[in-house]
């Protein structure tokens, strides 16, 4: 099985936010890699890794980085792959993380999702791999009917809630 999607982190601290990204992928059974890389302690293997993701079959790269969150934007330099990056809270909140990545200058992108949101990069980066797959495509309209399924249940099940002055 080749990877088709890489999901950095800047350590193994990271893991327990990528878990979700990486379940997901399992999940629509989309074989993936996962690394811990560092911008700042281990640049010589971020080069290495970025510059040969796509030879090695890689489509989306999904990089999580807190605090100063370089990683996701010294790996989008060193790539034409799409990056989707994701702030995980590390400092201040997650801010500092979600600014530094979704701040990147003209020319080199970093897709953003929301502090901590690997769920969200996950699907992103199936869609982002449905555009050529048909069946990728159908399982992720299986995964939002079921989205869909559990708002409904949900709602039916509000609907049996009672309170003095509740008018449905």
């Amino acid at each position: 099985m080749t990877p088709v999607v890489s999901i950095i982190m800047g350590s193994a601290s990271d893991l327990p936010v990528m878990e979700k990204a990486a379940r997901f992928l399992d999940g629509l059974e989309i074989p993936f890699e996962m690394h811990a890389l560092s911008a700042h302690r281990t640049p010589g293997e971020v080069a290495r890794f970025a510059e040969g993701a796509e030879d090695r079959g890689i489509k989306v790269i999904i990089a999580a980085a807190g605090m100063a969150a370089h990683l996701c934007g010294v790996i989008a330099s060193m790539t034409t792959l799409p990056v989707i990056g994701v702030p995980v809270h590390a400092t201040l909140g997650g801010m500092d993380a979600l600014l530094s990545i979704v701040q990147m200058p003209p020319g080199i992108p970093v897709a953003t999702v929301g502090i901590n949101a690997a769920l969200n990069a996950a699907i992103l980066s199936a869609q982002i791999l449905s555009l050529g797959d048909e069946a990728l495509q159908k399982r992720l309209h299986a995964h939002r009917e079921e989205l869909k399924g559990k708002i409904i249940a949900a709602n039916e099940e509000l609907a049996t809630v009672t309170f003095k002055h509740k008018t449905n």
